[in-house]
């Protein structure tokens, strides 16, 4: 990667991973911004950036940690910020995006993703680099420029260099709706393909808000004269847990694009220890590991849990020696050099399917 010396270019970082924007600056050759984000005595977010930004590219490394809503605070006012103060464009660099999971609408929720977009883009964000978004359609609710990169190359390489043997392995997807990114590491690196099927998954709870009850019974309508009504969608009754393909003396390998509550993890991990598996390992872009997911890895037979450094764990490192990370600090650097020299980005995006 050639590395810019570029004196239009600033680094900015919040509170929430000041290592990975220290690893970004130091690959890109700048030093990062000086930016003070604190808080006052009643919890509101002040924000104080010592170096000028008029007429400069900024690039606003935030990402979404175990703080969260701080985190977006902080993002934003660093964002309105600048714009206040004339940079000539404002890039946000948000290796996990917050509230990405609750982008369906469920109930009488609301898609929270959509808000959260509305917001940056209100703030002055220009452009937004994040990485494995849950939902790729996430990319839709921004009206601004989203470039949404992978990190399985960098997963992959780990599994070809760091796992003994794992030609000897199986991909196994968590449960079906994982299925298409197993498919596309095991096509990748030759191997075969196993899915539980099963587990529990998340579902609403059936609690008494208004849509149990039923419709009348009578209706004065001469087009509702069908003596059944409206018929009710059948519940759905969770089938026996059952592993999908052959993991018997094979390295079983899960692959995901974020890790929060392990309980199913560990509960997948059980079961591929039960058929055969001798070596469990998980995958994944996001360790958010939330909770005691720490305590919960040490305990189950999962041999080994590898995400990347999207966010802050060195906590859950210290408490479980399962835990390893891999860097991609370079594939964001690149990212930015390419947008700040109006380069291409296509390369970043080498034979990247909509499965991965």
């Amino acid at each position: 990667m050639d590395i810019t010396t570029s004196t239009d270019i600033m680094i900015i970082s919040g509170n929430s991973h000041l290592e990975l924007a220290n690893l970004v600056a130091r690959r890109l050759g700048v030093k990062p911004a000086r930016c003070a984000v604190s808080y006052t005595t009643n919890r509101e977010t002040s924000v104080q950036i010592s170096d000028s930004v008029r007429g400069k590219d900024i690039y606003i490394v935030q990402t979404g940690s175990k703080d969260v809503n701080n985190n977006i605070m902080e993002l934003l006012i660093m964002a309105y910020a600048c714009k206040t103060s004339s940079a000539k464009s404002i890039v946000g660099v948000i290796p996990y995006l917050p509230y990405s999971k609750q982008c369906k609408m469920r109930k009488r929720g609301s898609i929270v993703s959509k808000l959260l977009a509305k917001m940056l883009c209100s703030s002055g964000l220009t452009h937004v680099i994040t990485m494995d978004l849950h939902q790729k359609e996430i990319q839709g609710f921004f009206e601004c420029p989203v470039d949404n990169l992978r990190a399985s190359p960098f997963l992959l390489q780990y599994i070809q260099e760091s796992i003994p043997d794992y030609r000897n392995a199986v991909i196994v997807a968590r449960n079906p709706g994982s299925a298409k990114k197993a498919t596309s590491y095991a096509e990748r690196l030759r191997l075969g393909i196993a899915v539980i099927h099963g587990e529990q998954k998340e579902s609403d709870s059936d609690m008494v808000d208004g849509r149990n009850s039923p419709p009348p019974s009578t209706s004065r309508s001469r087009t509702m004269d069908v003596g059944v009504g409206v018929p009710q969608h059948p519940a759905k009754e969770k089938p026996p847990i059952n592993v999908v393909g052959d993991v018997g003396g094979r390295i079983a390998i899960m692959v995901d694009d974020m890790i929060d509550d392990v309980a199913s993890f560990v509960a997948a991990a059980e079961v591929l220890k039960e058929r055969g598996a001798y070596k469990i390992y998980v995958l994944a872009t996001h360790g958010l590991l939330s909770s005691d997911a720490p305590r919960l890895i040490e305990a189950s037979p999962i041999d080994e849990v590898v995400v990347t450094n999207t966010i802050p764990h060195e906590i859950q490192k210290m408490q479980c020696h399962k835990i390893k990370t891999v860097d991609i600090s370079i594939l964001l650097s690149e990212a930015i050099r390419r947008i700040h020299n109006k380069e291409s980005m296509s390369y970043l995006f080498k034979n990247v399917t909509l499965e991965d």
